[in-house]
């Protein structure tokens, strides 16, 4: 590599920035280059070739761009400043997210925010070079924005203030940006809409990071490079179509995909509920991927070459082992994770079942602590924390009165994650006459479909108690919200008798092996007695 960038960057304040931030999540050079290392080769060589990165913010990756390049075309350009003014000028190209990282990226790629100072390595006759920020405004209708569904009364803000309207995203004609084609377009777009919450990566916020992989690939690029959270993969991302993840993986057209279980293997320091991945998708490729899935606690990379979605399942197996275990499930119910009649999400209601923005919500308390003949209906919910229960009207539930008087199982909607050994809150009976707040989800909910007994009701929470059926859910379930479709790879059994692993290890054939591993990762639940 040329001495020209490494007498430069010493210590590297990129590497330093990638450890600070904390609502905007920083690529450290190291991640860059392993990410550039899986496009082709033959790119360095070529003085062709451009370089798009349509949402910069440290300029990490147009540098160490323009380091391969200048290291790559010493023979068609010997001349030193002749070939930096030849990339700089023809091959690299960026869009600022906010002014503030124009500046920056400018300042890691020219060395210099100015890019017509005489400090600039390469003269512009501008400030901004190709390196571009322009203030976009959000596209308001009924409170949103068209492009990128951002919340009006959050968002529309002062000139003083960043609205965070992308230009990238706030447009339906990228390609007139630049007013040209890009042969690769790599990056690390912002997450999400919703700020300083979970360090910029709360699970709950709406995701914005498929919309900047939809816009560049309208432009048909050769290849496109983007880090981004794994939620997409499984469909536990806010705010991102089931379509869209089902269309991306139907495409065939990622060909190399690195999905780290901890987001922190990649961005030390930083929370990113899920887990991150990189990927490499071709326009011109159609086929397997290479899947590498880099575990977190044992630091080991499994791979495998296959179809994304071999399963038809319509979300990513992530985990190699997940995939074999689903396998042997599989022999003996068929494809029943593609049937909500044969998968346990089919038992489990929608979210806000029975309350309304005005009634049974969380800051709700038109109850009474006892029970008279008009407020007769039992009414759980959460109070500091804490499991109880009041008393309400029927005139106050607003939807689904009549899964009231149903045998039932009430769920925690949020609790766990994927990533410890709990996974669920504990579930306990829901006698007829009662409702839950938004708190919990309903299992057993719909009058037409079920009417379980009270005893089958107790044999479901033997069986949500089984850490099969809870590792099962770990599959897709990687934050602490538990929608109905986290419970898809769960098979529905025979509820007119209690269940234990013992016999669903033996079900499925697990082997030893198989048995140690989800026993290693998911912990035996216990009950309260009264809800046994």
């Amino acid at each position: 590599m040329s001495d020209f960038y490494s007498n430069m960057y010493n210590p590297d304040v990129l590497t330093c920035l990638a450890n600070l931030s904390n609502d905007e999540v920083f690529t450290p050079p190291e991640v860059a280059n392993r990410m550039l290392d899986m496009l082709p080769e033959e790119l360095w060589h070529d003085s062709s070739a451009t370089f798009l990165d349509p949402a910069c913010k440290s300029g990490v990756f147009l540098r160490e761009i323009a380091k391969r390049l200048i290291e790559g075309l010493k023979e068609e350009i010997p001349d030193l400043q002749e070939r930096i003014d030849h990339i700089f000028h023809k091959q690299l190209y960026g869009i600022a997210i906010t002014e503030l990282t124009s500046l920056l990226s400018r300042r890691s790629v020219y060395c210099s925010k100015y890019p017509n100072s005489k400090y600039s390595i390469t003269l512009f006759e501008d400030t901004s070079g190709n390196i571009r920020y322009k203030r976009i405004r959000h596209r308001w209708q009924n409170g949103k924005c068209l492009f990128c569904g951002a919340s009006q009364s959050e968002y529309e803000r002062g000139d003083e203030l960043e609205t965070y309207a992308y230009e990238w995203i706030h447009t339906t004609k990228p390609e007139e940006i630049f007013k040209m084609k890009f042969d690769v377009i790599i990056g690390n777009p912002p997450y999400q809409l919703s700020f300083g919450l979970e360090g910029g990566n709360s699970a709950n916020a709406k995701s914005i990071y498929n919309l900047f992989m939809k816009q560049s690939m309208k432009l048909k690029p050769r290849y496109l490079c983007m880090i981004t959270p794994s939620r997409w993969m499984t469909k536990t991302a806010q705010g991102i179509p089931d379509s869209w993840v089902e269309s991306m993986l139907k495409s065939n057209q990622f060909s190399i995909i690195h999905d780290y279980e901890n987001a922190s293997d990649c961005f030390p320091g930083v929370s990113i509920k899920g887990g991150v991945n990189y990927f490499l998708w071709e326009r011109d490729y159609y086929g397997k991927c290479k899947y590498y899935f880099h575990k977190s606690q044992s630091k080991e990379v499994v791979t495998r070459f296959d179809y994304l979605d071999s399963q038809n399942a319509g979300v990513v197996i992530r985990d190699p082992q997940s995939y074999i275990i689903l396998k042997k499930i599989e022999t003996v119910e068929g494809a029943y994770y593609n049937d909500t009649s044969k998968n346990f999400s089919g038992l489990v209601s929608a979210k806000h079942f029975f309350d309304n923005s005005e009634l049974l919500t969380s800051n709700w308390s038109d109850y009474k602590s006892e029970a008279d003949p008009i407020y007769s209906i039992k009414y759980y919910l959460n109070v500091n924390r804490q499991r109880t229960f009041r008393w309400i009207s029927e005139s106050q539930i607003p939807k689904n009165k009549e899964t009231k008087d149903l045998h039932k199982i009430y769920i925690p909607a949020a609790g766990g994650s994927g990533f410890d050994d709990q996974v669920l809150g504990k579930p306990f009976y829901g006698e007829p006459g009662s409702v839950c707040s938004q708190t919990y989800l309903v299992i057993g909910y719909d009058p037409k479909k079920h009417r379980f007994s009270k005893d089958e009701c107790k044999n479901i929470i033997t069986y949500i108690q089984t850490r099969l059926f809870r590792y099962l859910v770990s599959i897709k379930k990687k934050t602490q919200n538990g929608p109905r479709g986290v419970y898809q790879f769960v098979p529905i059994q025979d509820f007119s008798k209690p269940w234990t692993d013992e016999e669903l290890y033996a079900k499925y054939g697990l082997t030893e092996e198989e048995i140690a591993f989800i026993e290693s990762m998911i912990r035996p639940m216990e009950l309260e007695d009264n809800e046994k």
